[in-house]
C-alpha cells in the first residue's frame, strides 16, 4: 500500500484563547496525513512532534532527500501501519512550518507579529490541535503518540482531553520541567539575543536563511550536548581528529567539534529564531500540575491507557521523571497505566534515533 500523504493548512477565524489570557486571532495550523480514514473514524493516530520538529513525520516529499522525522516507525507494515491507522501531524501554534507563530503576519496590517507574538503554552498547542481535530470531524481518536515535547503534549492530552484518545504513548518527556532543561533553554536564549544579527528580533528573514544565525547555532550546540549522553558521545566520535587538520592548530577541530558545528550552523537556515525562543519557553513553562493543587489532582483527571517511556541515559529528561508520573498514578490507584524504561546509552536523541529498541512496544500497544 501508499503512505497516501496530504499536507493541508486549516485557517480559523474564531479566537483561541490562550493560557496566558491573551488572545490569537486568526489562526492557521497546517498538518500532515498519512493512510486512510475508516468509515467510523475508529483509526486515528495522532504524532505529536518535539521542539525542531513539524507536521512532516513521515514520508518523502518530492522535492527531498531526508525522510519525515520519524519515518522508521509510520508508513505501511511499520509500528504505526498506515494500512491500519490514519496517521495525523500538525505543526504546532508558535512554530516556523506553516502553523502560525512569530513570524506570522498579523492582522490588520500584514507586518510580522515579532515580539508582539503572545507567549504560549504546550497545554494552547493542543487545545489549537483539538480545535482542529473538531473541524475535521474527529471527535476521539484511538492513540496520541510523541516524544519530548511531543510526549509533553501527549501527557496534556491526557489531563486535558481525558476522554478523547483511548490510548496514550508519552516518551523521554517530564510532568514539568527541571533546572537542567531549561539551564540548556538559556545558553540557547542568550546566544540568540546577543546576536548583533539578530537585530533585536527584527533580523531579516532572508538573510538568516542565507546566512544563519551564528549565536544560535551556538545554543543549539549546547542543545545537541544535552540531547545525546556521554557514552554516546564517546562511541560516536571517539577521541578521532579531523584528517585535515594538524594536531598543534589552534583551531584543529576533533570529529565531534565538527558535529556540533556542522548541526547548529546548518540548523540556523531552516529553523526560524523567533520560533525557537517561543518554544523553547513554552518548554521552560511546561507543568503538568499548572491549574491543580497538585500533580496527583492532575493525574485524576486521566481517564485512557497511558503508557510512560523512558530512556536509561537521558540527561535532559531523567528516567526518575518518568518514574515519578508511573508512581503518582499508582499512588491514586490509575489502574491502566504502564511505565518502561529503555535501555539506551544514547540519550534524549534516542526516541528518534533508536527505534528498534520500541518500535515492537509501540506496535503491541496499539494492536492491543
Amino acid at each position: 500500500m501508499s503512505l497516501n500523504l496530504q499536507t493541508n493548512t486549516e485557517h480559523f477565524t474564531n479566537p483561541l484563547y490562550l493560557e496566558s489570557g491573551r488572545i490569537l486571532e486568526p489562526y492557521d495550523i497546517t498538518y500532515e496525513t498519512y493512510g486512510e480514514l475508516n468509515d467510523n473514524k475508529s483509526n486515528v493516530v495522532v504524532i505529536c512532534h518535539a521542539l525542531t520538529g513539524s507536521h512532516h513525520c513521515a514520508g518523502t516529499y518530492e522535492d527531498e532527500t531526508k525522510a519525515g522525522w520519524w519515518d522508521g516507525l509510520i508508513g505501511p507494515g511499520k509500528a504505526i501501519d498506515t494500512d491500519k491507522y490514519f496517521v495525523i501531524c500538525t505543526n504546532v501554534i508558535g512554530s516556523c512550518f506553516g502553523s502560525t507563530g512569530p513570524m506570522s503576519p498579523q492582522l490588520p496590517h500584514h507586518n510580522e507579529y515579532r515580539y508582539k507574538f503572545p507567549v504560549v503554552t504546550v497545554k494552547d498547542m493542543v487545545k489549537a490541535q483539538r480545535i482542529l481535530f473538531d473541524r475535521l470531524n474527529i471527535h476521539s481518536v484511538y492513540a496520541i503518540i510523541g516524544g519530548s515535547m511531543g510526549g509533553m503534549q501527549a501527557l496534556q492530552f491526557a489531563i486535558h482531553y481525558p476522554n478523547f484518545a483511548k490510548k496514550i504513548i508519552s516518551m523521554a518527556a517530564t510532568y514539568a520541567t527541571q533546572p537542567w532543561a531549561i539551564a540548556f533553554n538559556k545558553v540557547a536564549q542568550e546566544s540568540i539575543l546577543k546576536d548583533p544579527d539578530f537585530k533585536q528580533g527584527y533580523y531579516d528573514i532572508e538573510t538568516i536563511k542565507e546566512q544563519g544565525l551564528s549565536g544560535m547555532a551556538v545554543g543549539r550546540m549546547a542543545g545537541h550536548i544535552s540531547f545525546l549522553s556521554h557514552e554516546s558521545m564517546s562511541e560516536k566520535f571517539g577521541r578521532e581528529y579531523k584528517r585535515t587538520d594538524g594536531l598543534y592548530e589552534l583551531f584543529g577541530k576533533f570529529q565531534v567539534e565538527s558535529y556540533l558545528e556542522y548541526n547548529g550552523y546548518n540548523f540556523t537556515k531552516w529553523f526560524d529564531p523567533l520560533s525557537y525562543l517561543y518554544i523553547t519557553k513554552a518548554i521552560n513553562i511546561y507543568d503538568l500540575a499548572r491549574g491543580f493543587d497538585s500533580l496527583s489532582e492532575a493525574m485524576q483527571r486521566i481517564n485512557c491507557e497511558l503508557h510512560l517511556m523512558s530512556f536509561s541515559s537521558d540527561q535532559l529528561f531523567k528516567s526518575s521523571e518518568m518514574k515519578k508520573i508511573n508512581e503518582t498514578l499508582t499512588e491514586i490507584g490509575h489502574k491502566n497505566h504502564h511505565y518502561i524504561d529503555i535501555d539506551s546509552a544514547y540519550g534524549h536523541d534516542a526516541f528518534l534515533v533508536e527505534l528498534d529498541k520500541f518500535e515492537g512496544y509501540v506496535k503491541d500497544t496499539l494492536n492491543g
